[in-house]
């Protein structure tokens, strides 16, 4: 699945996504990713890596119902698709096996 495979911050995203259960969209996936990271992120970067991910079939969107607090604006939320979970499973395998390969170093 290496045409899947994930830079950084598409994994991070994927992440945010993947961990607010399909309700999340992009204030709400950079302010997760804010919390978890400590960086300040912007929107614009969210919404952009959350289209790549969507070109990729990684994530879908739906668009929810109006809000007062948005004057009615709909929100396009996203969750993630199985190909998206695949993506994260191989991801993580990868970090693991670059982590398992370092040797600790020697206590004196």
């Amino acid at each position: 699945m290496a045409e899947e495979r994930l830079g950084g911050f598409e994994e991070l995203v994927l992440l945010a996504v993947a961990g607010l259960a399909g309700d999340g969209y992009g204030v709400t996936i950079r302010d997760h990713l804010e919390e978890g990271t400590g960086n300040r992120v912007s929107v614009g970067a969210v919404y952009a890596t959350l289209d790549r991910l969507q070109r990729k079939g990684l994530v879908k969107s739906r668009m929810g119902g109006t809000t007062a607090e948005r004057g009615g604006k709909r929100k396009r939320l996203f969750r993630i698709t199985g190909r998206g979970q695949a993506a994260m499973a191989e991801a993580r395998t990868l970090r693991d096996y670059l982590w398992n390969a370092i040797q600790a170093p020697a206590r004196s």
